[in-house]
């Protein structure tokens, strides 16, 4: 018989405390010591794709053409 489990992934606590059980004597905070033992790399990015409002832009316009192929009309109805 085959068993399927849901395996639970690991919280960035868990995976840190697994790579540094002391952490909390050497950092001020989970961030930093995650950042430093590379459970989480910082990657750089466009500021534009940071700002909400451009981002909810894209996804209105993506609606609008969305609901003109399926409806038809013109972009400026």
């Amino acid at each position: 018989m085959v068993y399927l489990s849901y395996i639970r992934p690991m919280s960035l606590r868990e995976k840190v405390e697994q790579l540094l059980p002391n952490w909390e004597s050497w950092y001020p905070s989970l961030f930093d010591a995650a950042r430093d033992l590379g459970v989480i790399v910082p990657e750089v990015c466009d500021p534009n794709t940071l700002l909400l409002t451009r981002r909810h832009r894209r996804i209105v316009q993506r609606a609008q053409e969305a609901h003109r192929q399926k409806w038809g009309g013109s972009a400026q109805d």
